[in-house]
Parts: structure tokens; sequence; C-alpha cells
């Protein structure tokens, strides 16, 4: 059985390679469920300003993953 940490994260690091992989919160996925409904949303609600809402999204859930993943973010390579 997998025992949980308190330690905060809301992110899991991924396998292999650089970066975050699915949340193991229910923040990270109350992060990615606004995030999707911001990408899919806004282009049909407003599609002349899509870029100026689409784009400062991507970046903010970049930077919440990068802070909120577990072990942080290194080059996790074939072992």
């Amino acid at each position: 059985m997998m025992q949980e940490r308190d330690d905060g994260a809301w992110f899991a690091p991924k396998r292999f390679g650089y970066g975050a992989g699915l949340p193991i919160a229910w923040q990270g996925w109350a992060v990615l469920v606004a995030y999707l409904a911001v990408v899919i949303g806004v282009p049909r609600l407003w599609p002349h300003a899509a870029a100026f809402v689409v784009i400062p999204a991507t970046i903010a859930v970049v930077w919440v993953a990068y802070a909120k993943t577990r072990g942080g973010w290194t080059w996790r390579g074939w072992r």
C-alpha cells in the first residue's frame, strides 16, 4: 500500500524526463480542471482575446506545477 505524505505537493514528478506528472492532491486536480476550462472556454466565448488569457493562464499553471511538484523538477532519465 502506498503511504501518503503530507509534504504539500500537488503534483507527482514525471517518471522520465523533466517536469510534473499528474496531480496527486485535490488542489492539483482543481488547478488542472480550471486550466482546461479556461483553455477550452475562453476561445469559444472571446476568440479575439483568447491569447491574452490563455498564455498567462499557461504560464501560471506551469509556475504552480513547478512550485508544487514533489521533489522538484529535475531530469529523470533511464536507469
